[in-house]
């Protein structure tokens, strides 16, 4: 039950929290002290993050509940297949990759995550946030999640800072909760969960031009001085060039949030 997907577990109740959170602190608190709620940019400006909220919500439960990708029981690779030019192999033995612990030949790019206890097509990593692999099926959703989290938050970090320039200490009566201070230690949370999902959405924009996952990033870089010390150059064989590799994972799909079914 520990690596199944979709089982909840503590970094995800911790993140629907800091979610409501700070919706709460943003939407109430916020936006009241700068714009008011009972004036229309109030109005429109609550709907429209009231939205992003939402949507943050939706795809984080997607991410969460979408299986990253099965590898069928009855897959065995074709090396004689002309159209598939390129077959994994290990790199003791030069033997097809085979996981011993599912009994299957692995698929190019398929790896096994101990923690889901199965292997993963084109598996990127295993994020405890989600408590589930990302991988070939669901690498769209979870960068539409990040994407729109990091969208709310440095939207969220221009209302509370515009909520706390407003409001004022003036404003504040003494002995009652204060909404500047609650605006303040919203804003300490805001800022970090910004700037780490706008890394990571930089991160990923490089993976994609470069059409690998973060698994082979890392194996490259062991591949790229293994043939630096042979005297000779490394390629990552699955890079295409900028435009094919954009293409090849779909992201103006995962812009305009469609679902296409996509091959290896």
């Amino acid at each position: 039950m520990a690596g199944r997907p979709g089982y909840v577990t503590l970094p995800i109740i911790s993140v629907l929290a800091a979610i409501g959170y700070v919706y709460y602190t943003t939407v109430f608190l916020a936006i009241p002290a700068w714009l008011g709620l009972a004036t229309a940019a109030g109005v429109a400006n609550a709907a429209a993050y009231t939205a992003l909220a939402l949507a943050c919500v939706a795809t984080y439960a997607l991410a969460i509940t979408r299986d990253p990708g099965r590898v069928p029981p009855a897959f065995v690779p074709d090396v004689e297949d002309a159209e598939t030019p390129i077959h994994e192999i290990k790199r003791k033995g030069g033997d097809l990759r085979y996981c011993q612990k599912c009994s299957h030949y692995k698929p190019p790019r398929a790896h096994h995550c101990r923690v889901c206890k199965r292997c993963i097509l084109r598996m990127d990593h295993h994020c405890i946030w989600i408590n589930n692999c990302v991988g070939h099926e669901n690498y769209k959703i979870f960068l539409i999640f990040v994407l729109y989290v990091a969208t709310a938050s440095l939207y969220s970090m221009v209302l509370l800072i515009g909520g706390a320039v407003h409001i004022g200490p003036t404003d504040e009566q003494p002995g009652s909760d204060s909404p500047r201070s609650s605006i303040i230690i919203c804003s300490v949370i805001v800022c970090p969960i910004a700037f780490s999902t706008a890394i990571l959405l930089g991160w990923h924009a490089y993976l994609i031009l470069h059409n690998k996952t973060t698994i082979e990033y890392h194996e490259g870089v062991r591949a790229m001085w293994l043939a630096e010390k042979a005297g000779n150059l490394y390629h990552h064989p699955y890079d295409l060039g900028f435009y094919h590799n954009i293409v090849s994972v779909r992201t103006i799909s995962i812009i305009f949030l469609l679902h296409v079914p996509h091959t290896l």
